[in-house]
């Protein structure tokens, strides 16, 4: 199922900030490519899973919604998926990769992405970032309206963040000293449709 992880595409609609400009990633090797948050059938099984130590317990109710909508639900991959579109994501945007990040994020969320990236191109900057770890990922909260599913997930990592100018020098960050992050990312998906992907549709700071 992990080689699932990299057929995902995120839908994402930025929450607050357009990212991490001062604290993260590791450039990405391979170019981001769409990450699917996996589906297992096992109803019996799920249900017992919203107890896991990885949910948040108001957070059951929505989850048990997702399961009762689509049987083949597994949260501990849809957890794993979540993690590598995390990690996809942000490596994008510190790369000022528009075009991995048109696969992984929705329109909305590419508009925020885009004018944060052209505003540091302007000033001649360059984020030299790297996601060092991520240490949790963990479901805080659920909701399904109709057939449209929320899920949102509480990521808590280790970020080494430089900001370089024009010339390449050190303006900011350090590569020596990780910063703690906590971020909160919502994905979006309609149940039961013939598309598997999750979509990233907001992004925030816990």
């Amino acid at each position: 199922m992990v080689a699932l992880f990299l057929a995902l595409r995120l839908y994402s609609v930025l929450g607050k900030r357009t990212g991490h400009e001062q604290p993260s990633p590791r450039s990405a090797e391979d170019r981001a490519m769409p990450v699917i948050l996996p589906r297992v059938a096992d109803t019996g099984q799920q249900a017992a899973r919203v107890a896991d130590r990885n949910i948040e317990p108001r957070a059951e109710q929505g989850l048990r919604a997702v399961i009762a909508g689509e049987p083949g639900f597994d949260v501990t991959q849809f957890l794993g998926g979540a993690q590598a579109a995390y990690r996809m994501t942000l490596e994008a945007f510190w790369q000022n990769d528009e075009a991995a990040l048109a696969d992984l994020v929705e329109r909305d969320v590419l508009s925020a992405f885009a004018e944060a990236i052209a505003q540091r191109r302007e000033a001649g900057e360059t984020l030299d970032n790297r996601l060092i770890r991520i240490e949790s990922a963990r479901i805080v909260d659920a909701q399904v309206q109709g057939r449209d599913a929320r899920i949102t997930v509480r990521f808590d990592a280790d970020i080494a963040a430089v900001t370089r100018d024009a010339e390449g020098q050190v303006i900011a960050g350090s590569l020596s000293d990780a910063v703690e992050t906590h971020d909160v990312w919502t994905f979006a998906r309609t149940l039961k449709s013939g598309d598997p992907n999750w979509k990233l549709v907001d992004t925030d700071e816990a």
